[in-house]
């Protein structure tokens, strides 16, 4: 079970031998509970505590902000006690308490089995081509390590991004509708008056194998979420699954959401409910988060990748 919990309701790990079973034993019991939540709100703040710390660290893996969001759900910036201190000029304020996350182990590699030397000698692997010295690194494993929030800390304060785009819809439209050709689809803005798709925002439909996009024309922040959503749809779904279609759903206004509070934009119209998931394990729930990690990754990546738009770090 989990170690302990803090007077905020945070979860904390602080058993040293026992630590690195105690994080994969949170991240099993929280998803769990989110499988088996009746009460529909009380899942949708559980997961929407994921999706705000995704927002921020999309560059980590769906198990470390799982981790963070258990320990520390309102982190910003996280860091190890010596960065802080080293790069930023900060210290670590007496008394709190670190944010455990998992750090890959880096070594030569053995080609045929993937061990670290000293465990690919306890391995039946055969495999001798060439010594270890000479294998290329790679990553052998997880360790915990500590982290700090920058609310955890004091002294100089952070340099300052070039964020101006952050939060301006009408400049995030434009890179978004600028990324299309970097994402493989097309897009058409269209008017209200010549909108032939009823009550929807936004459809994405697949022309010579291509994702094609329509969105209704509106306000520049309903435009940019309604854009992030179908993107989603086109670089998850195949259009000729109709199977489960409310989880699809959620999954592309998962991805929106994420996106949205990356560049700052006001997503609380996002129904995010786990209604639909209720009959996944745990080992299915990890693997949409994956999914919607990675999605909100390269759909970040192909805005920062427009010419003038400051993506953020």
């Amino acid at each position: 079970m989990v170690e302990s919990q803090s007077a905020s309701g945070h979860v904390t790990f602080g058993d040293v031998d026992a630590r690195a079973d105690q994080m994969d034993q949170a991240i099993d019991q929280w998803l769990s509970e989110l499988v088996d939540a009746v009460d529909e709100a009380r899942a949708s703040e559980q997961f929407q505590r994921w999706l705000d710390v995704q927002s921020q660290f999309h560059d980590y893996s769906h198990r470390n902000t799982l981790l963070i969001a258990l320990q520390c759900p309102e982190a910003t910036k996280v860091a190890g006690y010596r960065t802080w201190q080293d790069e930023f000029n900060r210290q670590v304020t007496e008394g709190e308490s670190a944010i455990w996350i998992w750090a890959p182990l880096i070594s030569p590699q053995c080609p045929e089995c993937h061990n670290s030397p000293s465990y690919h000698e306890e391995t039946d692997c055969a495999y001798d081509e060439t010594p270890p010295d000479e294998w290329d690194e790679g990553v052998v494993g997880f360790k915990p390590v500590p982290v700090f929030d920058v609310s955890q800390t004091e002294g100089e304060p952070l340099p300052e991004l070039e964020t101006a785009a952050t939060g301006e819809a009408d400049k995030l439209v434009g890179a978004l509708l600028t990324a299309a050709d970097t994402l493989s689809v097309t897009v058409d803005v269209v008017s209200a008056d010549a909108w032939a798709h009823g009550d929807a925002d936004g459809v994405c439909r697949h022309v010579d194998d291509r994702p094609h996009i329509q969105v209704q024309e509106a306000a520049p922040a309903a435009v940019a979420g309604t854009l992030i959503h179908e993107y989603a749809h086109a670089l998850l779904h195949d259009p000729a699954d109709t199977v489960d279609r409310e989880a699809r759903e959620l999954e592309a206004e998962a991805v929106a959401y994420v996106v949205g509070r990356h560049y700052d934009l006001e997503m609380d119209g996002s129904g995010l409910y786990l209604a639909a998931w209720s009959d996944n394990d745990t080992n299915q729930l990890l693997e949409r988060c994956e999914r919607i990690r990675e999605t909100s990754i390269t759909v970040i990546r192909a805005i920062a990748d427009q010419s003038g738009f400051p993506g953020r770090d």
